[in-house]
């Protein structure tokens, strides 16, 4: 059974650095035709794909946030990680990990989410 499973601050300063992990069990994110995405969603607006990370190690950003975005993994401890930089309140969102399947072209398994604000 595939998870995923969101970790982090709730709570960052404006101009820090948002940094999440997400933790997959039940298929290595190795796997072929897997992209492991970050998601997020403002109060009142609706989903916003920020970025993911291919099973081969390659990253795609949005390009409104690719400036403040960088995606990593850890392939030992089967996780990837957001690090979003100089975030602002506009920052403040539910932020979701999810699994990409490349031949469906949608996100077929979600963590629960993980409220994050930005506030001094």
């Amino acid at each position: 059974q595939v998870q995923l499973q969101e970790s982090g601050p709730g709570l960052v300063k404006p101009s820090q650095t948002l940094s999440l992990t997400c933790t997959v069990s039940g298929v290595s994110i190795t796997t072929n035709y897997y992209y492991w995405s970050w998601i997020r969603q403002s109060p009142g607006k609706g989903l916003e794909w920020i970025g993911y990370i291919a099973y081969s190690g390659n990253t795609y950003y949005s390009p409104s946030l690719k400036s403040r975005t960088s995606i990593s993994r850890d392939t030992a401890k089967n996780q990837f990680t957001l690090q979003l930089s100089s975030v602002t309140p506009e920052d403040t969102a539910a932020y979701y990990c999810a699994r990409l399947y490349i031949a469906t072209t949608s996100h077929d398994y979600w963590g629960q989410g993980t409220q994050v604000a930005v506030s001094s």
